[in-house]
This record gives C-alpha cells, sequence and structure tokens, in this order.
C-alpha cells in the first residue's frame, strides 16, 4: 500500500526456527532432550516465613546447610543465619546484577532464599526466565495469600489478589465491585490508610478491611477497620503487610459491569468517545486473548483500549492520540478504571506507531482514509491478529470498502436508535451510521492486490 490510496505489494515476515521450552526441542521429529541441558539440579530456591528456620523442613535446612553459596535479601539471610555454612550474599540494587553473579556460578551449590512461595510474585519467575526448570529444585513454603487467606477463614479460589508492590496503588480499581474479597500484597507500612483513602474517596468507606501484619512470625497482627476509620488513624503499622477488603459499594463510583461496553458517563471524554453499544460489539470482533497487545489508533477517551484491558489483567495495550489534552484524559482514565498498565503514545500516526511492539489487534477509530496509515497497521499486525476500523464519513466509508474488496473480511453498518423526549411524549432519535470493518490477517499473508 502506498501513500497515494493504492493498495500494493505486501510481504509476511515469517518467524524461523524451531520450538524451544524446558530444555527440549525439534520439530517434526520426536522430541529430544537438548544437549545443553544440565543433568542435575545445582540451584535450590527456598521459601522461607517469618518464623525463620523454625518453619523450614528436613530438606530445606539440608538445602541452606550444604550450599557454597546463599542469595536473599538481607532479612532473608537475617531469618536463616543459623543455618548458612556457605557465603551468604545479600541481592544488590538493581537486582540483575545479582542474578549475573548467580549465573556465573552455574554447577555449584547455591541456595536462593526468598518470601514463602517463590513462584507467587517472588524471585523465582525472574529466575526461571534465565535458568531452565530441570536445574532448580525448588521449596516453597506458605506465601502471604494463603497465610491470609487462611487466617481470615477466605476460599482462596474466590479471592482476588493484587500485587501493590512497586505498582501503582491505582491497580485496585479495577477489582472494586460490590462484595467482592480481595487481598491486596502492599509497598510498606504507609500502604494500608492509602488504601483506605482510595476506597473512601469513592464512596467505599464503609468496606471492611484487615490489615495483616508480619504473617507467620512471632509480631503477627491483624486489625479490623473500616475503611473510613483506616483512613484517619495514626496507628503504625509493620512493613511486612497484607491488607485484605470487603468491598461494599456505597452507591458511589466503580468501574461499573465486568462486560465491554461500560456506560460513557464512566469515561472522562470531550465527546470523542467510542459510543457503549459500537464499543461492546467492537471489543467483541478485536476478541481479546491471553498475552495479546492492542493499538488503539485515535484513542479518543482510550475507551476502546481501557475495556480491552479490563477483560484480562495478562493483556497489553498501547493508545495512540495525537491530542496532549486527551492523552493525559486518557492516562486518568485507565487509573480511574484500575488499568494504570496501559502504554499512551502523544503523536501523530503513522508516524507516532515507529518502534512499538508489535500488535496482535489493532482498532482504528479515525483516519481511515488514510491510506498510509492502513498499509503500516497491515504491515505491523501479527499473523493471525485482527484490525477492526469504524467509519462515520462517506471518505471513509469508501476507504473500508475498498480495503475489504481487496483483502476481504467483513464490513458490517450499524444503525441505532434510542429513545428521546419529543414534545410532551417519547420518540426515537438515531445515531450516526457506523460502518465498521473486521479482518483477520492469514498466517500466509503477502497482500498482493
Amino acid at each position: 500500500m502506498t501513500g497515494s490510496g493504492g493498495v500494493g505489494h505486501y510481504y509476511n515476515r515469517a518467524a524461523g526456527g524451531g520450538w524451544y521450552h524446558g530444555g527440549k526441542y525439534r520439530i517434526g521429529k520426536r522430541v529430544m532432550e537438548s544437549e545443553e541441558r544440565s543433568t542435575a539440579a545445582w540451584l535450590t530456591l527456598v521459601g522461607i516465613g517469618e518464623d525463620g528456620v523454625a518453619g523450614l523442613g528436613e530438606a530445606a535446612r539440608a538445602a541452606v546447610a550444604d550450599a557454597e553459596f546463599v542469595f536473599g535479601g538481607t532479612r532473608h539471610l537475617a531469618l536463616a543465619t543459623a543455618l548458612i555454612r556457605g557465603e551468604a550474599m545479600a541481592w544488590p540494587s538493581p537486582l540483575h546484577e545479582g542474578i549475573e553473579r548467580l549465573l556465573t556460578l552455574r554447577g555449584r551449590r547455591v541456595c536462593v532464599l526468598a518470601s514463602g512461595d517463590p513462584f507467587h510474585y517472588g524471585v523465582g519467575t525472574t529466575l526461571a526466565a534465565r535458568i531452565d526448570a530441570g536445574e532448580m529444585r525448588v521449596l516453597p513454603a506458605c506465601s502471604s495469600f494463603a497465610l491470609a487467606c487462611a487466617r481470615l477463614g477466605w476460599a482462596q479460589q474466590t479471592t482476588r489478589l493484587v500485587s501493590l508492590h512497586g505498582r501503582a496503588f491505582s491497580a485496585l480499581n479495577a477489582s472494586l465491585h460490590n462484595g467482592v474479597r480481595l487481598l491486596a500484597l502492599t509497598d510498606g507500612a504507609e500502604s494500608p490508610p492509602q488504601i483506605a483513602r482510595l476506597l473512601a474517596a469513592r464512596g467505599m468507606g464503609a468496606s471492611r478491611v484487615t490489615v495483616l501484619e508480619a504473617l507467620g512470625g512471632d509480631s503477627e497482627r491483624l486489625s479490623h477497620f473500616t475503611a473510613d476509620e483506616l483512613s484517619a488513624t495514626e496507628m503504625a503499622f509493620h512493613a511486612l503487610n497484607t491488607v485484605a477488603i470487603e468491598v461494599v459499594q456505597g452507591g458511589g463510583d466503580a468501574v461499573g459491569s465486568l462486560c465491554p461496553g461500560r456506560a460513557e458517563t464512566l469515561f472522562e471524554h470531550d465527546g470523542q468517545i467510542t459510543r457503549r453499544d459500537v464499543r461492546a460489539m467492537t471489543l467483541g470482533r478485536l476478541s481479546p486473548r491471553p498475552g495479546e497487545r492492542l493499538w488503539d489508533v485515535g484513542a479518543g477517551a482510550g475507551s476502546i483500549a481501557i475495556e480491552w484491558l479490563l477483560s484480562d489483567e495478562r493483556l497489553a495495550a498501547v493508545a495512540i492520540e495525537r491530542d496532549a489534552e486527551r492523552c493525559a484524559r486518557i492516562q486518568r482514565n485507565a487509573e480511574r478504571f484500575g488499568v494504570p498498565r496501559l502504554t499512551v503514545v502523544e503523536g501523530e500516526a503513522p508516524q507516532a506507531l515507529a518502534g512499538l511492539e508489535a500488535p496482535h489487534a489493532i482498532f482504528i477509530g479515525g483516519g481511515v482514509s488514510d491510506m498510509t496509515l492502513m498499509a503500516r497497521c497491515f504491515d505491523a499486525l501479527a499473523p493471525g491478529g485482527r484490525l477492526v476500523a469504524n467509519a462515520v464519513t462517506l471518505e471513509s466509508e469508501l476507504a473500508l470498502g475498498e480495503c475489504q474488496r481487496l483483502l476481504g473480511g467483513e464490513l458490517t453498518r450499524l444503525s441505532l436508535e434510542h429513545t428521546a423526549p419529543l414534545g410532551g411524549m417519547t420518540g426515537w432519535t438515531p445515531s450516526r451510521t457506523l460502518t465498521q470493518w473486521c479482518w483477520h490477517k492469514p498466517h500466509d499473508f503477502r497482500g498482493e492486490a
């Protein structure tokens, strides 16, 4: 496709090479063990709680005592000091420097101490990205999540978990539905009253809040409040705490439904927003799937990208918007809906798309008559990905018709009417007719017109 408006020649960047997972690889042949895989585990991850050595099993104690090198946070090393015979190595800041040091010890007897379960928001995930699972032995202890649910009598499978460690507190907002039970893994002694103030500010001051401190240790303490009470307390809290919340919606400010198509009144906007009925259909066509990334091009209020992210916490999205004021508004909406992970890019597309990680889905709410922009999106979209474009003008509708003629896909025309006062009675008021094009990029796409 060229800037002159025609669809030109395209090529598909095919991924080469074979699958690699868990130290095994091959395509079209019997799966064989990688020759590079270590034959024995040299690294042991030991989960340790606030009860220290007393809470460790026999295998965990032996792993710490037999290690030539023991890595961990300063607190972890202090808890296990009675067992450590090798060299104790506190994690530096930044952490990756310590990981690089650990990797130089491959084949030696190395132990890593971690809080509770190393693979529950712990260092285990970071290490697994660099070290094959077959090289590690993992001896977990109870996570803070498990301990908190046990103390409260809450079922883990129905309790929502949000980690606020190093993350924006606004991430809580996505879970603030009436009656929800959630646990927040916090970021320090100041976190409980900050969480309570967030709840109170959103009309949820009657929510029941429990602060669980130093779980599993001699200093363990549970304190119960309403959010209003906790927001005003002067009580000092242990730096290691978890906050449990039973949400009570006081007729205030929530994120609305679990389904896309949330009311426009929940968003801050200047009129440039995809209306809720159209938005619900658009999200259905975009078809979010775990781990995927969306480009919302010409994002306006960011409603499409925000509702995409609300579908699943494993999703990513980029909102591209040329207007600086709208960009700031998108960020505020993302915070309000509890998806601060939304990336906002200020700039004019297609130039603003340069350098962005390839998307699995693209929504274009404006600018569809710009063939250069459309070409850039066709090229960037991952094979098998979905592109949805909406048009309300004749010019943009004609452009989508040309795209459909050349590339296929599905064209849909939407005509919506809503009731409104008409004199002393009620009548139907039509919205602008909208044309929507949905295209799935073939895996063997070459784009030859």
